[in-house]
């Protein structure tokens, strides 16, 4: 249903108003988001369908490219101690064999290391996973990757979680939406919905796609690394 009653223009100004309210904080996320922007390679959305993803997930422009966004975005080392600060020293002794496992399917993923952050309501936590920095930058490598292929899947009315989308776009598009008349909004969440994804769903899903055995297998190993929580290994079988 559409219309076009004058009630509903305050509903726009509060839009208007609320699209320019920018705090430092979110212009300083958009500054690292933008930070190695994320380029389509010339042909890879043709090729993703053959056998040699993993190989152009490999590529050293590639993984330098990751190395970089990792270093920008800094954060705590996982299991293993190593600090972002270290992973370049690593990185130029042991790039070659580091390549090479993955390569040949031998690469073995460390378990996270497991944070809780404290939510909004008292008494309740978020439970996070903190990977190594190597790992990091392998994961990185992968994303930057598959980001170009899946935009090409995702609906135009998804802002979360993708390159160069977010709040901002999503209210432009509600503002899209009021003006063209409709008043209706449903509002719902998933509870702990990462937290209890099915692996053997997400790989199925995955696999529609990529069709470069190696790198489904890695990816799996990345789902089933397991979690170190007070000390103690904790399997991953969901999430």
């Amino acid at each position: 249903m559409k219309v076009t009653d004058s009630r509903f223009k305050n509903r726009q100004l509060h839009i208007e108003d609320y699209l320019q309210m920018v705090s430092a904080e979110q212009k300083e996320y958009a500054e690292v988001f933008d930070y190695g922007k994320i380029t389509e390679k010339s042909g890879i959305i043709t090729d993703y369908w053959t056998n040699n993803l993993l190989d152009l997930i490999l590529l050293k422009d590639n993984l330098n490219k990751a190395y970089k966004r990792v270093k920008a975005n800094k954060g705590k080392g996982g299991i293993d101690g190593m600090q972002v600060d270290e992973l370049l020293p690593f990185l130029r002794e042991n790039q070659d064999t580091l390549i090479q496992e993955i390569r040949n399917g031998k690469y073995k993923p460390n378990p996270v290391r497991r944070v809780e952050i404290p939510k909004e309501t008292k008494g309740e936590f978020r439970k996070i996973g903190v990977p190594t920095v190597v790992d990091r930058v392998i994961q990185q490598a992968i994303t930057q990757e598959l980001t170009p292929i899946y935009e090409e899947q995702f609906s135009e009315n998804s802002f979360g979680f993708r390159p160069k989308r977010g709040a901002h776009g999503a209210l432009k598009q509600c503002q899209k939406n009021v003006n063209d008349g409709y008043v209706y909004v449903v509002d719902m969440d998933l509870e702990k919905f990462f937290d209890t994804v099915s692996q053997s769903k997400l790989i199925e899903v995955l696999s529609r796609t990529i069709k470069d055995g190696r790198l489904i297998s890695l990816i799996h190993k990345y789902l089933n690394a397991g979690v170190i929580a007070n000390g103690m290994f904790e399997r991953t079988e969901i999430g």
